[in-house]
């Protein structure tokens, strides 16, 4: 009876919409939300990633696209009432896309609404029925087979033809992005200075392994198999990776790093230099996509007597492992999750680690993280409530940036009881804890700062038992054998670690095309939340992923699997209508702030 009237509820809620819209109402429509409300648009309307926020934002939205973009044929699929708020699923179309969208009632009025392209109406993916024939039969027959046309078409780059993508960085984003504009029919090319697809994750200290469970971490299109293990190894996500890029035929360049970019100022386009193989060529792309991850070039702290320390030197993302160092000092800089990974693979090889905390730092059990908060839609339990993973991706995107830290307030709380025996423990061994500024946890510092955390996969009891030693305060400077903190603490040290984290994206730019383009784009990453290391002002989206860019033509990619996964669709769809010459009004191109 409940579903029932959240049906007849979420319908007719939607048929009043629906109403205004057609009239052409963009006041009226915003009248039928509640004083506080939000419209996140994943790229249907807005060819953008934006959310609007109270009703004023709601009618400038619709006011500021074209009548064209408007949403119409809105139809709710299914509706459920959890707790007093109605959730409804709907679809939609405009004149470009076919859309899906997720929208929520409180006390009769709009709460939230997503509403996110699914496929360009005019340009379908080649799925199902419209798959291709991969042979051809009679008189239509080639000397040509399948295989002579992949190599003809990669071997064409840069020689007699261009691709119209190049995407920069073949680990797991820059494969899931060529995965999606290989099935969309964009002329897309990746390349990675590593020999094979894969060596991101093989190349990693020898412990690694994801933190984030195995249904939360599907690639586009193929999912894992069901025997795969919960937490993949890094070496076997390597050997997915390099299997995914052969299965999708992706056009992958493995030992070719870019040198250089410039924008051709006539077309708009991009000039890159790149050597392959050790040969220089030049591509001439249309659009740029740097999808060397969530993070940019590793922040490696200057201290006095670096140049005199006698041992070794590396950052988190170049460290060798911990086989090298038994029975060695080892001082990892940094308390988040590669120094804690670190620590434990260093204990694992008979090493003697001393990890340096410098801030307090927030843990959270795995267990926990899945039981209380993925559990509900990325578990096997979540695929028992036919929950899988692309809607789970939906689900998690409808709710707000804004209301977020609401939603996870309660299930940190919760945590924070139940694993109050683990939290004592590390506080006995005087490890810094906290929840966040707001206490709302590990997601919300991920989103805005993209560091300060660590998912315990056994590291923490190695901290609280001591078996990993802690030090706490900053590091004044190094001796020869030595780290000194700024208290005049002496740390014996054979080699240091910085796990120091990275600076954001936009440093890569800066890198590879020009300081002045990297500071046009301004920082990625972070929400403007005024929250430690994520300073205003607000934007209610991640600054500058997925979207259009203050310098045309460019664009970032990165962040989680879950991320990378979900947000390749849009920026793929983007990229796609841009190459079909469709027009594409960009609505509330972010400003460009904090420039590092």
């Amino acid at each position: 009876m409940a579903e029932n009237s959240a049906q007849t509820q979420a319908e007719a809620w939607l048929a009043q919409v629906q109403a205004a819209l057609d009239s052409g109402d963009a006041q009226g429509v915003s009248q039928f939300f509640g004083e506080e409300c939000y419209w996140r648009d994943l790229a249907s309307l807005t060819w953008n990633l934006h959310t609007a926020e109270g009703r004023d934002g709601i009618e400038n939205l619709l006011t500021g696209i074209e009548r064209g973009a408007w949403p119409r044929s809105l139809e709710v699929t299914s509706a459920s009432d959890a707790d007093g708020v109605i959730e409804a699923w709907f679809t939609f179309e405009n004149d470009a896309f076919d859309g899906k969208g997720l929208f929520r009632l409180r006390g009769g009025q709009g709460w939230t609404m997503l509403s996110t392209a699914q496929n360009l109406r005019d340009f379908p993916e080649p799925a199902g029925t419209r798959r291709e024939l991969g042979a051809d039969h009679g008189s239509a027959m080639q000397s040509e087979n399948w295989l002579d046309r992949r190599i003809a078409t990669q071997e064409s780059f840069g020689v007699t033809e261009q691709p119209y993508v190049l995407v920069i960085g073949g680990g797991q984003g820059g494969i899931g992005l060529g995965a999606r504009l290989k099935r969309m029919g964009v002329p897309a090319l990746i390349i990675d200075k590593h020999p094979k697809p894969g060596d991101q994750w093989r190349s990693r200290y020898h412990s690694l392994a994801l933190h984030d469970p195995v249904w939360y971490d599907h690639m586009p299109y193929l999912e894992f198999p069901d025997h795969w293990p919960v937490f993949t190894p890094k070496d076997k996500m390597g050997d997915w990776l390099e299997c995914y890029t052969k299965l999708m035929e992706l056009d992958y360049w493995s030992l070719t790093e870019a040198t250089s970019a410039r924008q051709d100022p006539e077309t708009g386009g991009w000039v890159v230099e790149v050597i392959r193989e050790g040969k220089p060529l030049t591509l001439r792309p249309t659009q740029l996509v740097l999808a060397t991850g969530m993070s940019g070039i590793p922040n490696i702290p200057k201290y006095q007597g670096q140049d005199i320390f006698a041992g070794d030197q590396n950052h988190s993302s170049t460290h060798p492992g911990g086989e090298r160092y038994k029975g060695k000092n080892v001082v990892v800089i940094g308390a988040n999750n590669s120094a804690h990974d670190i620590c434990a693979d260093l204990v694992q090889n008979g090493a003697k680690p001393v990890m340096v905390q410098r801030s307090s730092t927030h843990i959270v059990r795995s267990d926990s993280l899945m039981k209380t908060v993925l559990g509900p839609l990325y578990s096997e339990e979540a695929l028992a409530n036919g929950i899988d993973h692309n809607t789970a991706d939906l689900i998690f995107a409808s709710i707000p940036y804004k209301v977020l830290p609401e939603f996870h307030k309660p299930a940190f709380a919760q945590i924070r009881e139940d694993d109050a025996q683990f939290y004592q423990s590390l506080t006995d061994a005087g490890f810094d804890l906290d929840f966040g500024d707001d206490d709302s946890g590990l997601f919300l510092k991920y989103l805005r700062r993209g560091s300060g955390y660590y998912i315990n996969i056994g590291a923490s009891e190695l901290v609280a038992d001591g078996s990993i030693a802690l030090a706490k305060g900053e590091v004044s400077h190094l001796t020869e054998n030595s780290v000194v903190l700024a208290d005049g603490t002496e740390l014996a040290a054979d080699a240091v670690v910085y796990a120091t984290g990275y600076g954001s994206m936009n440093g890569w730019a800066a890198k590879l095309i020009s300081q002045e383009v990297a500071d046009a784009v301004g920082k990625c990453w972070g929400l403007g939340s005024g929250t430690t290391k994520d300073p205003g002002p607000w934007e209610g989206e991640l600054r500058n992923m997925w979207k259009p860019t203050q310098v045309q033509n460019l664009w970032f990619h990165g962040g989680n699997l879950h991320q990378s996964r979900h947000y390749s669709k849009y920026l793929g769809l983007q990229l796609k209508a841009r190459y079909e010459g469709l027009d594409t009004p960009v609505y509330a191109l972010a400003e460009s702030y904090h420039q590092q």
